[in-house]
């Protein structure tokens, strides 16, 4: 089973934000129904959210690395 680990921006309900943004968040259509994006989450395929929010996307980035290694190194699970 392959492992993935990703930074996801998410809504202020904590629901994943896929709509475009602009760089403050907001949505660029209001038309959307997009409540705009407040943080991102590091999810792992296996695990789930690891962590809580981040609301910049480069504090995401070094935690979902860290949880990568954290696969690497840990034994195989049967």
């Amino acid at each position: 089973m392959r492992i993935t680990i990703s930074v996801e921006p998410r809504h202020s309900d904590n629901s994943r934000c896929g709509h475009l943004v602009k760089p403050s968040g907001k949505p660029r259509d209001p038309a959307s129904g997009c409540t705009g994006r407040t943080t991102y989450a590091v999810v792992c395929s296996q695990h789930g959210d690891v962590g809580t929010g981040h609301h910049i996307k480069a504090l995401a980035e070094p935690v979902a690395r860290e949880h990568r290694q954290e696969h690497l190194t840990a034994p195989p699970s049967r």
